[in-house]
Parts: structure tokens; sequence; C-alpha cells
């Protein structure tokens, strides 16, 4: 049983630092100007692929794509906008 408390108490962190660095990034690019955004967008989009290739042939599950691609899209239409978006 220790294992499985470990373990969910490392789960619960890293979705904290994840939503840190979310909010971290969001404020950063919401002070850009509308051309870098774009410029980061057009960088962001290939990166997107790149990643969802190796996602795709790496032992993981569904929801983990699933998760990847909810999270790009997020962030992209942010980028697009210059507003978050709800995830």
């Amino acid at each position: 049983m220790k294992n499985l408390q470990e373990a969910t108490e490392k789960i619960c962190e890293l979705k904290g630092n994840l939503v840190a660095l979310d909010a971290l990034v969001s404020a950063l690019i919401s002070q850009w100007p509308e051309p870098a955004r774009a410029e980061l967008l057009r960088v962001f989009s290939v990166n997107i692929e790149i990643a969802r290739t190796v996602l795709l042939n790496a032992p993981v599950s569904d929801l983990t794509v699933a998760a990847f691609d909810h999270d790009t899209g997020r962030m992209a239409a942010f980028l697009r906008s210059g507003s978050p978006t709800q995830a």
C-alpha cells in the first residue's frame, strides 16, 4: 500500500507542477506582441507533429495521446488569440 500512496503523491505533485508551468507560460506569452506569437505558433506546430509521431510510436496509452492533442490544441488556440482558454 505504501507504493500506491507514493505513486499517488507523485502524480499529484506532477499535476501541480504542470499547472504552475502552464500559468507561467501563459503569462509570458500574453505579454508578447502578435508577430512573436505567430512565429511561435509556426514553430510549435512543427514540433507538435514531431512529438505526436513519437507518441504514436511509443508504448503510451491512448489517454496520453488524447491529453497531448487536447493541450496542444488549447495552446495553439491561445497563441492565435492571445488570450488563454479554459482547459
